[in-house]
């Protein structure tokens, strides 16, 4: 499926839409309300959804909520007490509003819309896999250059950014771990196994982190989201397959999509974020949206009960220094536009077609305060052609591959990536799923060089050390008199690339 992202916001500042975002767990509670209490037949009949409630923090007041919650009907799954986010789930149909009337509760929504069963991703198109011809064909020509891996002939990405070069001066430390917030990691995978922290890995679906062993792995093999995402930012230099940008850095795995549908619901991406946070991971890499709204309005008060949460969640996140990357999206929308039309949301159960101001429904994680947002470039350093953008929206670009228009002169003459999958295999993907693990890994390299950065320095850093192309003369990709997307701004900053292309080896150097 592919997930759109999108985020408006200065270069360094945050705007003031996401300023009230940011302080939601200030405002102020309702007014107070006996809750009703459920019948035993009621439940019986009504499906169980899930809720984010979300309160002020301190401890009697998480009691009292948690006292209002029971009261009307809902169950508590986990209590991050420290962010005032409690996971409930509720059967009573009429729970998120009587539990919005509660003393002490800043706000609070169902998380889905489809009820829960027994307990998506922006990558653009199937997977291709390697097959034993190809990858004998890539082996050979990448034996003409001394102290290649296997398959990067094929691996045009790491040389439109310096990969290549950057390992060779600094691979990255192994005391940075950047974590894959997904559909989980094969850490079995020999590319991977090296650079893997299974310390810092968990499943974090339902909203309570499991870390049990390979609890973080993949469900299914079609799940390999994460895995490839995870090789493209750390697979090890070891004479097997591909490299990562950051070859020398910890790569952990954070699985948060819903084994039924592959969903990313939000009480699992707080638990990620969370998570990561209180185990010391440096960077989180996330190439998804938050189901099951494609934009959240803070007009709705489930969408704006998502938005609270899951911005506790990140800002916690950041204020222990982590930095969080996100993909674009893979829609071509102009981000910075009046008005978008979403048709996809909710995606978990019947979507109805809607009008919305990108200014005002965030994206999520994407559009929060502090988050560096990721577009897609091909080989020719030019934005994918399916690479949402927008001035103001875009942080850094970085390669996620265009199989249509940018094709490089490698053996395989495949545009898109190269990288892990499960089971000890490899194959290409594109999106911009594939562009924000490339930013991940540069930031890593930065990380390692400059261990006391805070998130805000990295990201300062990352975007000091881009290299902007500039907007091109003409962005008719498919040769029909059209401008395929309008790219606003200079040479500094602009909406196809913000600051420009990430590159490992000014990082390193």
């Amino acid at each position: 499926m592919a997930h759109l992202r999108s985020r408006r916001r200065l270069a360094l500042a945050v705007p003031v839409v996401l300023s009230l975002t940011a302080s939601l767990g200030f405002l102020p509670a309702a007014a107070s309300a006996t809750p009703r209490t459920v019948s035993a037949e009621q439940a019986a009949d009504a499906p169980t959804l899930a809720y984010v409630v979300n309160t002020e923090v301190d401890r009697r007041t998480i009691a009292s909520v948690k006292r209002a919650i029971a009261a009307a009907g809902g169950t508590v799954v986990v209590t991050y007490d420290k962010i005032g986010v409690i996971v409930v789930h509720s059967a009573n149909p009429g729970f998120g509003g009587e539990i919005r009337e509660a003393r002490g509760v800043v706000s609070a929504g169902a998380t889905r819309t489809a009820p829960l069963t027994r307990a998506g991703t922006t990558d653009e198109g199937a997977a291709d896999y390697v097959t034993a011809a190809e990858a004998a064909r890539t082996k050979a020509a990448s034996a003409q250059t001394p102290g290649s891996e296997p398959l990067e002939a094929d691996q045009w990405d790491l040389r439109a950014i310096g990969a290549d070069k950057a390992a060779k001066i600094n691979p990255g430390s192994d005391k940075v771990t950047v974590a894959v917030i997904d559909t989980g990691v094969d850490d079995t995978h020999p590319d991977l196994a090296p650079n893997f922290s299974a310390s810092q890995s968990a499943n974090c679906v339902g909203g309570k982190a499991d870390t049990s062993e390979g609890a973080w792995r993949p469900y299914t093999d079609d799940d390999y989201h994460g895995t490839h995402v995870a090789g493209e930012i750390a697979a090890a230099r070891n004479g097997i397959g591909v490299a990562g940008v950051a070859p020398g850095v910890k790569v952990s795995g954070i699985k948060v999509s819903d084994p039924d549908n592959g969903l990313f619901y939000p009480e699992n991406v707080v638990c990620a974020f969370v998570f990561a946070a209180d185990h010391g991971v440096e960077i989180t890499n996330n190439s998804y949206y938050v189901d099951p709204w494609l934009y959240n309005c803070m007009d709705d008060p489930d969408q704006k009960a998502i938005v609270d949460a899951v911005n506790r969640a990140q800002l916690y996140a950041q204020r222990k220094g982590t930095l969080h990357l996100a993909s674009a999206g893979n829609s071509n929308h102009d981000l910075d536009s009046d008005a978008i039309v979403d048709d996809s949301s909710p995606d978990d159960s019947t979507p109805v077609t809607r009008t919305i101001d990108p200014h005002e429904c965030f994206d999520v994680p994407t559009q929060l305060p502090g988050i560096v947002t990721v577009s897609a470039t091909g080989v020719h350093d030019l934005k994918s052609y399916y690479s949402t953008y927008g001035k103001g929206v875009v942080d850094v670009a970085a390669p996620g591959g265009d199989r249509k228009y940018q094709i490089p002169d490698t053996p395989s003459q495949n545009g898109r990536i190269l990288s892990t999958m499960p089971n000890g295999e490899y194959a290409w993907l594109q999106g911009t799923s594939m562009a924000s693990p490339h930013a991940a890994g540069v930031a890593a390299l930065l990380k390692s060089k400059h261990p006391w950065a805070s998130p805000a320095v990295l990201q300062t850093l990352l975007k000091v050390q881009a290299n902007n192309p500039g907007c091109p003369e003409s962005y008719d990709q498919d040769g029909d008199g059209t401008q395929d997307a309008t790219c606003e701004g200079g040479d500094r900053v602009n909406g196809f690339y913000g600051f420009g292309i990430v590159d490992a080896l000014r990082a390193v150097k």
